[in-house]
């Protein structure tokens, strides 16, 4: 029983150990076999991906399903302090345009159970006549986070109909209260909420925006955008739930521009979308786990390390 008690503390030790968990959002840009067969553009995104600990990648747009597979298995081998998994939709588009979201995270991390919208449970609603593609849907466990559990709803909206398709995702959030018993959620991705695409009648009217629970931690006056001469907050992330929003890393909230940190002159060839970002803190006990694990000498691998500079 001692034995097998201590190697049990030595598990923990040797269990990573972060000081935040980052979630991400990315709209990649038409991710296929033209994007994945350019090694300079994948060798780019192994770079941002790494960073993060959980990210949805938005605009996936692959009919043989090769693409995530063979990028997860090189971010394994780039990046090999925490493995990473992956959960994907079904290729979801009303008409001949598809596209799939997939969430991308360290084995840290554990899927209870994921839906993707339309397939809920339920009458009297049309949603399904709002969404270009509906939400996907993932409730994850998060053991080193202060909040341990949390539930991502993904969205890519259609420019066109993104001031519908953002207040729709109201309607969501309570279908997904009253389904998982939780309101500790965040809404991520492309929501395209920003510039011409949202009028200021519709931000009056918009249910999430009026809410005050609904936090959204990218600003209106951000700009998620690589090209020059847009400016424009397209990709949000949106917090609801006490345990949620007091786990966020304050200002640890906002895009991540690539193309400055890497110093890249053809950034439009990885997206034409920054990625953005947001930080969890780490649940006090796991520090506490860290420091008893040096005084006992037990050597704690770093969760991730840091970004590479080059």
């Amino acid at each position: 029983m001692r034995t097998s008690g201590l190697l049990f503390v030595v598990g923990l030790c040797l269990l990573d150990v972060t000081s935040s968990l980052k979630i991400c959002a990315f709209n990649i840009q038409s991710f296929g076999e033209s994007k994945a067969n350019n090694k300079k553009v994948m060798g780019i995104l192994l770079k941002i991906l790494s960073r993060c600990d959980l990210c949805l990648i938005q605009e996936v747009r692959d009919s043989k399903g090769e693409v995530i597979q063979a990028l997860v298995k090189d971010l394994n081998r780039f990046d090999k302090s925490n493995p990473y998994s992956y959960v994907e939709s079904e290729r979801l588009g009303r008409k001949t345009y598809k596209e799939q979201y997939v969430y991308i995270y360290r084995s840290v991390l554990k899927v209870k159970e994921h839906y993707e919208y339309p397939k809920l449970e339920g009458k009297g609603m049309n949603e399904t006549d709002v969404f270009s593609r509906g939400p996907f849907i993932v409730h994850f466990h998060s053991p080193t986070t202060l909040v341990k559990d949390f539930v991502l709803i993904g969205q890519h909206t259609s420019p066109k109909t993104a001031m519908k398709e953002i207040d729709e995702l109201y309607a969501i959030f309570k279908r997904i209260y009253k389904k998982w018993k939780t309101d500790n959620v965040i809404i991520l991705g492309d929501l395209n909420a920003g510039c011409s695409y949202i009028t200021a009648k519709g931000w009056r009217v918009m249910r999430l925006r009026s809410d005050p629970k609904f936090h959204w931690l990218i600003g209106d006056e951000q700009d998620t955008t690589v090209r020059e001469k847009t400016h424009c907050a397209y990709d949000r992330i949106i917090v609801h739930g006490r345990e949620v929003v007091s786990s966020v890393v304050p200002a640890s909230a906002q895009p991540f521009n690539f193309k400055e940190h890497f110093h890249l002159t053809e950034a439009l060839e990885v997206s034409d979308h920054f990625p953005v970002e947001v930080d969890l803190k780490t649940n006090h006990r796991y520090f506490l786990l860290r420091t008893a694990c040096f005084t006992a000498g037990v050597y704690i691998l770093p969760l991730k390390p840091k970004p590479h500079q080059s």
